[in-house]
């Protein structure tokens, strides 16, 4: 059994990359950090209630935890941090899928710790001018700490909140953000790409790739495949593709304007 803590003042943080850093700068205002990570150390910060670089021992004795590494990095995290956490304790992850984290933290936590599963649906491109009005998904798994943790997150932050399961996370993220990165892959492939003379629909798209550009591979290899949902809607879209592309293709349904049309052009 756990006994939740009424009040959470300090956050340990495992990962300290783009994404860390950026939790980092809008959680210090507010929280003691100690953060965690050996390929990024971070530096002693005393700006806000401070940042300290910490081992993982001192990360497993604060309020709560938040695994900010990839997807597939998630269970040795929690190896690692398991035998540390306090009664009481709450960790939770900031994965772009659900359903496989969240198993992993059932499997891998003592029941004494709550566990809650969230998403920012965010990133540090789409961040860079502040968060206020970002969307976030919170999973609640175990525990009654996931309303705390909403109330925060809309009230402080100012961050608009989803509550949801990880199963229905993670259909709904194999359609949004699955063909996003899906298709900005294969656009940055089509470079160069027109930069002057294109329309408002194409700058769009152009911004929308440019968002998820700089991602780690780890992220877009999370989306297409550690999301059980991820391969339908990509098999639904490339057989969709191939359909338009045989139409396209077809020259037996063409109508007499379109035909007289390719004759001129042809000269």
């Amino acid at each position: 059994m756990h006994s939740p803590r009424k009040t959470v003042t300090s956050i340990g943080i495992i990962g300290f990359g783009a994404f860390g850093r950026l939790m980092a700068r809008h959680l210090q205002p507010h929280f003691q950090l100690r953060v965690f990570d050996p390929d990024r150390p971070a530096q002693f910060d005393d700006a806000g209630k401070g940042l300290v670089p910490a081992e993982i021992p001192e990360i497993g004795a604060c309020d709560l935890v938040i695994l900010a590494v990839p997807v597939g990095a998630v269970p040795s995290a929690l190896a690692a941090l398991s035998p540390h956490l306090r009664a009481g304790a709450v960790v939770l992850d900031v994965g772009s899928v659900k359903i496989g984290p969240a198993l992993a933290m059932q499997a891998g936590l003592p029941e004494h710790v709550e566990i809650v599963g969230t998403h920012p649906l965010f990133g540090p491109q789409s961040a860079r001018h502040g968060i206020r009005g970002l969307k976030i998904a919170i999973c609640p798994i175990r525990g009654r700490s996931a309303g705390r943790i909403a109330a925060f997150l809309r009230g402080v932050l100012g961050l608009d909140v989803i509550l949801t399961t990880p199963d229905a996370h993670d259909r709904e993220v194999a359609l949004v953000q699955g063909l996003t990165h899906l298709i900005a892959k294969i656009l940055v492939q089509m470079e160069p790409l027109p930069r002057r003379m294109t329309t408002a629909s194409f700058d769009l798209l152009m911004q929308a790739t440019e968002m998820v550009r700089h991602d780690a591979p780890g992220v877009f290899l999370a989306i297409e495949r550690a999301n059980p949902h991820a391969r339908t809607v990509r098999d639904r879209f490339f057989t969709l593709a191939e359909e338009m592309r045989a139409h396209l293709d077809g020259n037996q349904h063409q109508a007499p304007s379109e035909a007289k049309a390719e004759a001129l052009l042809a000269g």
